[in-house]
Parts: structure tokens; sequence; C-alpha cells
């Protein structure tokens, strides 16, 4: 049995399960910053983000990327659901996507995608801001910290 950084004391096969789950979501990651960078390749900066949802769930489909589109996420306020939010993308059922069509992201869109990380306990999301000339300079990793 393994003790992590925080004292969680975890069994091999949980050990394991986290490690094929990283790989996983790694792999999903990997793919859909493909599929995005296909889109941006075609389409470039410009658009509504509503434009860039509809062609990268396109993408998806055509690559055969598993994703829940607008997928909903209950917000809960000590134990009570007090609203909803919702995912632009939810790959793998592991992955978070939010997409953004904006000049510059802002602390805002980062707070959003991390309240997302939180209520719903996915390790990793990718906030993509399709509004840039090279999309490499708009994705941001930003990962689910205890």
């Amino acid at each position: 049995m393994e003790t992590n950084r925080e004292g969680t004391k975890y069994t091999k096969e949980e050990e394991r399960r986290m490690r094929q789950l990283g790989d996983e979501v790694e792999q999903l990651t990997y793919a859909v910053i493909g599929a995005a960078i296909e889109v941006h390749r075609m389409l470039g900066p410009g658009f509504l983000e509503e434009v860039y949802h509809k062609a990268l769930k396109v993408e998806f489909e055509m690559r055969g990327i598993p994703h829940k589109s607008k997928h909903p996420v209950a917000v809960t306020y000590k134990g009570c659901l007090i609203g909803e939010g919702q995912l632009d993308f939810l790959v793998g059922d592991v992955l978070i996507i939010e997409l953004k069509a904006v000049q510059n992201l802002a602390p805002i869109h980062e707070a959003q995608v991390m309240s997302y990380l939180k209520m719903t306990k996915h390790p990793l999301a990718l906030l993509i801001n399709f509004n840039v000339p090279i999309l490499k300079q708009g994705i941001k990793r930003i990962i689910l910290s205890s």
C-alpha cells in the first residue's frame, strides 16, 4: 500500500486504476487538441463560440472521440441542489472541454472551469479559445487540485 503526499493510502489496485485513468485522460487530451487544431485550421479565428462548438462536435464524431455535448452539471450548496451549469463537452466521461471565442482569456474563464472541475470531481479540463492566430496560444490545461 502506497501513501500519497496528503497521507492517503491506496491499494495497488487503486494505484493501477489512477495510473490507467491518467493515461486515458492524456490520450483523450491529445485527441481533443488534434481535433481542435483541425477545426481552427479550417475555420480560423473570428467566428462565434457556437460555430466552433458545432464544428468540434462534427470533428469529434468523425474521429470517433467519445463525447457528450452541452452536458448538464448539478450545482450544489451544502448538499442542496441550487442550479445547473453546462459543460461545452465532456469527453470520455473524464475530460471537460470549455470553449471560448474571445479577445483574451480572463481569470473568470479559468474560475468557471475550476468550478466545473470541483462540481464534477473530474481531474482535468481544457479551456480552448479559438479567437487566436495559432490555436496553441489559446489552449490552457486546468487541473483539479486537492
